[in-house]
């Protein structure tokens, strides 16, 4: 089983930047995927970004071109750097982890089996 703990969540306002971390532990050679998914109040949860093995990396169309996902193997960590940030991107973020994906689920939260605790980002106008 895998552990995951996410950091740096804050607030900013629009046009800013803000880098979030999702630090793994545990059991971390059975993940496949790591993504990176937000939850506003009274919204599903959805798919931000995603890296897979070998280093493929997945967007929501929602943030290409601002978001970019990537990780340091060394130190079990994905990053998520968010840039030009909007007040539709106020949110919790979560981390989670997964075993296999195919290439069409590895946003949907649903294929995802270790999650972490969530950390809150806020984009103020």
């Amino acid at each position: 089983q895998v552990q995951l703990v996410e950091s740096g969540g804050g607030s900013v306002q629009s046009g800013g930047s803000l880098r979030l971390s999702c630090a793994a532990s545990g059991d971390t050679s059975s993940r496949n995927c790591v993504g990176w998914f937000r939850q506003a109040p009274e919204k599903e949860r959805e798919g931000v970004a995603a890296i897979c093995r070998r280093g493929y990396t997945y967007y929501a169309d929602s943030v290409k071109g601002r978001f970019s996902i990537s990780q340091d193997s060394a130190k079990n960590t994905v990053y998520l750097q968010m840039n030009t940030l909007k007040p539709e991107d106020t949110a919790m973020y979560y981390c989670a982890a997964s075993g296999p994906i195919a290439t069409d689920f590895v946003l949907s939260p649903y294929k995802y089996n270790a999650w972490g605790q969530g950390t809150q980002v806020t984009v103020s106008s």
